[in-house]
């Protein structure tokens, strides 16, 4: 058995598994029960983004995976464990492959109460698609293989792997450690799932038979990289597309066939596409509560609703379904372009240009809304959809923007719908509705696109939960612009606390000087009180070539979704 330099410490292994599995991040917070794998990640020139915050650490990782299509590594100590969790569950909710990868206290005192020991498998379990603990540190490369492949085959999601510290101090030789198969542990793609041939006819006769079919898509679509083909088969058989709450945009704004949200309160005229479709086929993601379950009055009773999936898991979850289509999607959109082009004949386009010309008529509408609106309230604060709608005006189709908070959200949305603006990409909190991220998400952005401008969008209070994470943003020298939608408050929190019992609680904030906090840290900022101001401070943050924050007041206004949210509550209050 070889001796010497041939023996390593345990995190060394670790971090040399990441690398032969050609991992290009590493997000952490450094600590001493992670310092062998750091060693050993120093060694193997992989990039290490040091946090002030293991959800940050978390959040970034996340990211970084929605925007790159690949898997990416948060590493944390125990303690750090704890912080990480909420974005564990991010991940958990948007389906996002990262490896959180936990150094824990020492197998050998397992179960007496050792030091920093957390149960961390089984709080991890419930939010991650598997979680493991390493027993022998000759098998941490096996263990690393098993969780990337988890991680990106058949529904991709969070994997989470503790290895006890003990483990990663200790040191094991060679021989040892890469004996066993796989021998070869160079990162090899996903396995796709090839169509349910019966299921894929079943829906191509449904298709060829449907005069006002719908697509509903979801982040399945973006994961296997089928936008193209959705687009191509959208387009040519004159069918709309709307996109699932809360899934990352799948085709672009200017694309002809995309509408915008399946969200009848963001997105009015999705009530119409979804009342007079005739087959509704559901691509890349679940009948959950965003799609009322599959249920009325989302759907009709008497429509047909077809689902496709690219793992048997969704298919279960999508019971409810007419049909349930195993298969990649990626795959079974283009098989189903061949099939149409060659039997559905020449299509009449008049089911898409009615949903385009009931779009244009909202948008008309909703522009006079905001114009009246500014009329009305001059002086008292920008109306957070003018704001959020001015700031995509501002941005090119290489740019990014990043949308973090409760009704800013909520109004970004119904703005997104508006501009139908080409951009390189959006990034949103996933179905959780987590505050906090939008920083960490940002920053990430401009870490894989520095040629890009990225402009996060925040609500005071998402700011406040999350907003620290920007010293990642000056420490890597990372030139992000964060607009602060302040209205001094809790604005959702509230509209709903005077609702319900007639005034707001607790929900005030004092007015907190955002774009100074940025300015002592090395940044730039200013006030915007007046949407006049607005493009001109945007043009100077985005070329300032530092981190820069424009504080904009604006008032509090309950957005349509919020306002039926209270509506529905209101209706089922138990007396």
């Amino acid at each position: 058995m070889a001796t010497g330099n041939s023996r390593k410490r345990g995190g060394v292994f670790l971090a040399q598994a990441l690398a032969r599995k050609k991992i290009a991040k590493v997000f952490t917070l450094c600590g001493g029960f992670i310092n062998p794998v750091l060693e050993g990640l120093h060694e193997s020139e992989i990039s290490v983004i040091n946090t002030p915050h293991e959800q940050v650490a978390g959040h970034m990782a996340d990211a970084w995976t929605r925007i790159s299509n690949e898997p990416a590594v948060c590493l944390v100590g125990p303690e750090g464990f704890a912080n990480a969790v909420p974005a564990m569950l991010e991940a958990f909710g948007n389906r996002s492959p990262v490896l959180f990868i936990t150094g824990s206290s020492t197998l050998r005192r397992r179960g007496a109460n050792g030091f920093k020991e957390v149960d961390d498998v089984s709080i991890a379990a419930p939010i991650t698609k598997a979680s493991s603990l390493v027993t022998d540190g000759r098998r941490i490369p096996e263990f690393i293989d098993k969780a990337y492949y988890a991680s990106i085959t058949g529904e991709p999601g969070p994997v989470h792997v503790s290895v006890p510290v003990d483990l990663l101090y200790s040191t094991y030789d060679d021989n040892e450690v890469w004996q066993e198969r796989p021998f070869d542990h160079s990162p090899k793609p996903s396995q796709r799932c090839s169509p349910n041939a019966e299921g894929l006819r079943a829906l191509t006769n449904l298709l060829v038979a449907a005069k006002r079919p719908l697509f509903i898509v979801g982040r399945g679509v973006s994961w296997a990289s089928a936008r193209s083909e959705l687009s191509e088969l959208a387009n040519r058989n004159g069918i709309p597309v709307l996109n699932a709450p809360y899934h990352p945009k799948v085709l672009s704004n200017d694309d002809p066939a995309f509408l915008g949200l399946a969200d009848i309160h963001l997105y009015t005229p999705a009530q119409f596409a979804l009342q007079e479709c005739d087959l509704a086929v559901v691509v890349g993601c679940r009948l959950d509560n965003m799609l009322n379950f599959g249920n009325p009055p989302f759907f009709r009773t008497d429509l047909t609703v077809v689902t496709v999936n690219g793992s048997s898991t969704e298919c279960i979850e999508n019971h409810a379904a007419e049909l349930q289509v195993l298969g990649d999607p990626k795959l079974v959109l283009a098989e189903l372009a061949n099939a149409l082009e060659s039997t559905r004949g020449k299509q009449d386009r008049r089911w898409l240009e009615e949903n385009i010309a009931r779009r244009d008529l909202w948008f008309r509408e909703t522009r006079e809304y905001v114009a009246n609106d500014e009329r009305l309230h001059q002086g008292h604060g920008i109306h957070p959809l003018r704001l959020s709608w001015s700031l995509l005006e501002g941005l090119g189709h290489t740019d990014w923007f990043i949308i973090d908070g409760g009704d800013t959200h909520f109004w970004s949305e119904i703005a997104l719908n508006l501009a139908r603006r080409p951009l390189r990409g959006i990034l949103q909190p996933g179905p959780y509705s987590l505050l906090g991220p939008g920083v960490a998400f940002a920053t990430t952005a401009k870490l894989r696109h520095p040629q890009a401008h990225v402009v996060l969008l925040s609500g005071d209070g998402a700011f406040l939960n999350g907003g620290l994470s920007i010293e990642v943003a000056f420490q890597e020298q990372l030139p992000i612009t964060v607009v602060i939608d302040n209205n001094n408050g809790l604005g959702s929190i509230s509209q709903q606390q005077v609702r319900l019992f007639g005034t707001e609680f607790k929900t005030r904030f004092r007015d907190i000087p955002f774009h100074k906090l940025f300015e002592g840290l090395g940044g730039a900022g200013e006030i915007v009180q007046e949407h006049e101001e607005l493009m001109p401070a945007l043009r100077r943050a985005m070329h300032s070539g530092k981190p820069y924050c424009l504080n904009v007041r604006t008032r509090s206004v309950a957005s349509p979704l919020v306002e039926a949210l209270l509506d529905r509550r209101a209706k089922s209050s138990i007396e």
